[in-house]
Parts: structure tokens; sequence; C-alpha cells
């Protein structure tokens, strides 16, 4: 894979990513970062963060925040690349 590929794939995902934990905080009652941060168990800075594509979450991060959404990591991942499909 050239490295332009690889570019575009990572910003592809650094597109999903912070356009999906927005919307799916809005989604859940329009929560707060605050609140996502809390029940996840990371600071505001983290979710802030990852919104903004400055940082992808760890697979750590990525089961916690599933389970915010009380979804399976697999479930949550596909309605993340679903978004960018619509």
């Amino acid at each position: 894979m050239s490295n332009q590929n690889q570019w575009c794939t990572n910003d592809m995902r650094k597109t999903i990513i912070k356009n999906s934990i927005r919307r799916f905080r809005f989604e859940n009652n329009e929560m707060s970062q605050q609140e996502l941060a809390d029940k996840a168990g990371v600071t505001r800075h983290a979710i802030i963060s990852i919104e903004k594509g400055a940082y992808y979450p760890s697979l750590e991060l990525a089961f916690k925040i599933a389970r915010v959404y009380h979804t399976e990591l697999l479930t949550f991942a596909d309605r993340l690349l679903q978004v960018k499909n619509k």
C-alpha cells in the first residue's frame, strides 16, 4: 500500500470517528462531552480530542464508549462506518 493510500485511509477514519462520536452523544439525550467522559472513565479533553480527530481511541476506550451506548463494539463500529456512507 502506498503512503498516499495510507494517508487517505487514516484521513477517512479520522472523519468517521470525530463526526460519529458527536452524533452519538446527541442521539443519546444530547449527552455532554463531560457526561460521556465520566461514563467512559476518561477526561473531557480526551473526548474533545477524539471529536476533533486529534486522537484515536485505544481499543479499550472504544469498548468503553460502545458500552456507554449499550451496544457491542462491532455494532458500534458498523454504525460509525455507515455514517460516512450517508
